[in-house]
């Protein structure tokens, strides 16, 4: 399946073309600017840090989240079409798509607790959350730089 997928014109595009890699990983990393940028800052909020920024204000910059997380995922496919048989044996290429999962799994959690009110008075729980958040998106970024050199 994945040697089916590096065979497809948009593979060949994306290995071939001395511009697509260079401007999709762009692309990539502004997605991931605006997603670990607007998480990270709402993770750092809860854990105490900015106390003079309303935690509500997050919900509303999860639309902007939502589109650096589309931005993300379709430039990174088209990133993975070209060496998908290569990438999914690479484990940190595996670490982190575990660490996007579970990063968006609580990002879906501390939306939750922002919009029903549990995270304006920021309890253990919300803290802990929050910092398995940030630790999950530092992962994959970790990850994701470690997959050109293992």
């Amino acid at each position: 399946m994945f040697e089916a997928l590096e065979s497809t014109t948009l593979a060949a595009w994306v290995g071939e073309s001395l511009w697509a890699y260079p401007g999709l990983l762009s692309v990539h990393i502004i997605g991931l600017a605006i997603v670990v940028g607007l998480f990270s800052m709402r993770d750092l909020r809860l854990l105490g840090l900015f106390p003079e920024i309303d935690t509500k204000l997050f919900l509303s910059l999860n639309k902007i989240a939502a589109i650096g997380f589309v931005i993300n995922a379709v430039s990174g496919f088209m990133l993975f079409s070209s060496q998908a048989s290569i990438f999914v044996q690479s484990t940190p290429f595996l670490i982190k798509m575990g660490a996007i999962v579970v990063g968006m799994v609580l990002a879906g959690i501390i939306h939750f607790r922002l919009g029903s009110g549990i995270a304006n008075h920021v309890t253990s729980g919300t803290k802990l959350v929050a910092a398995f958040s940030l630790l999950s998106w530092l992962s994959a970024i970790a990850a994701g730089r470690l997959i050109a050199y293992l």
